[in-house]
């Protein structure tokens, strides 16, 4: 091999899990390292945050060991998650829309206080909902052939199949809906500028275009082998058939296990492509055709732009620009500012010479 090939396989390798992502509301947040860069198509063009999202592994090194790291990863992306889809969609001007009655008075009973309380309530109601659908439903469903079917291995199997039979579903009839579809594009074009960037090509709407919407390390992969994973685990004999209840509570004193064994794996195999890895990796990379939807150009681009801020020192025009952007944007603020209190500042002198 020539210094120049050995090289770029070199650079290609370094890339590979550099940056990651996530689709949001008519858009694509990409992280590196500490660096969180949410780009947002609007009425003005493709609008840029930048912000900073430090992981407590970095603190607490124990945080960081195999299995350990998982759950903490676990953890601390539902919380980037949730802060971003909220910030994409101040971005993209739903808080504008004109409230309702009902939300006026919520409003003016809790404040500032109104959107904590609507999170914890959407998030209590979201953990109880995948703790019916994910757990007890399978479950109950498979406790139906217990006069058939006897062997705890057995019985597992059905439960497991019924399980991702659930998942699979939810996110077929989802996929239906215009704006989820469109986030679903998003997620393809956030996919397909990551393995443009990996392959070392030039970051183009059009070179992206060109490759996998499909990506080893995406979250629906993650879901994916956690599923799996657990049907594998609850084979054992240890984990009991007769109280539901107590099986129900087993899976979720398990979830921490899961999640830290499927996080290793995923990153195993984001990081080393071979036989065996295509294998397990192929059930979750067949249902990201489902979560992921062929983008647009103009997607691509948002997408592009995320990817090349959060990289700054590797796209320092990139990073310029937006620096630039902000300037003129506060700038546009300031004046608006100026221009509404000007009135009322000349108003005041006119009352006082009175």
């Amino acid at each position: 091999m020539s210094d120049k090939k050995k090289e770029a396989s070199c650079e290609t390798a370094c890339r590979l899990g550099k940056v990651g992502g996530q689709a949001v509301l008519e858009g694509v947040m990409m992280k590196s390292g500490d660096r969180v860069a949410l780009c947002v198509r609007t009425d003005k063009g493709i609008e840029t945050d930048i912000s900073t999202f430090t992981s407590i592994r970095k603190k607490y090194k124990v945080l960081g060991l195999p299995l350990i790291r998982g759950v903490v990863n676990m953890i601390e992306s539902f919380k980037l998650s949730f802060g971003i889809l909220s910030r994409s969609a101040e971005m993209v001007g739903f808080e504008e829309e004109e409230p309702s009655k009902f939300e006026k008075w919520l409003t003016d009973k809790l404040g500032d206080k109104l959107m904590g309380v609507i999170m914890a309530i959407a998030g209590v109601l979201g953990v109880a909902l995948a703790m019916f659908l994910f757990m007890w439903l399978p479950t109950t469903i498979a406790s139906l052939f217990d006069g058939i079917v006897t062997a705890t291995w057995a019985r597992t199997i059905i439960e497991g199949v019924v399980k991702i039979a659930i998942f699979i579903g939810y996110m077929i009839a989802v996929s239906f809906m215009p704006d989820i579809r469109r986030t679903f594009e998003y997620h393809g074009a956030e996919h397909k500028s990551i393995a443009c960037y990996e392959k070392g090509l030039e970051l183009t709407p059009e070179n992206a275009k060109t490759c996998t919407r499909l990506h080893p390390r995406c979250g629906t992969s993650f879901i994916f082998v956690v599923l799996l994973l657990s049907i594998i685990i609850f084979m054992f004999p240890i984990f009991p058939w007769e109280n539901k209840l107590l099986r129900v509570a087993c899976k979720l004193l398990m979830l921490p296990v899961v999640a830290g064994l499927s996080f290793e794996f995923i990153m195993f195999a984001g990081k080393h492509e071979n036989v065996v890895t295509k294998v397990l990796s192929a059930p979750g990379l067949a249902m990201q055709k489902i979560t992921t939807k062929e983008p647009s150009l103009e997607q691509l681009e948002v997408a592009i732009k995320a990817l090349k801020a959060a990289l700054p020192d590797e796209f320092p025009e990139v990073a310029e620009e937006i620096a630039r952007e902000a300037e003129e944007k506060a700038a546009a603020e300031k004046s608006e500012t100026d221009e509404t209190e000007k009135p009322e500042t000349e108003a005041d002198g006119e009352e006082n010479k009175e």
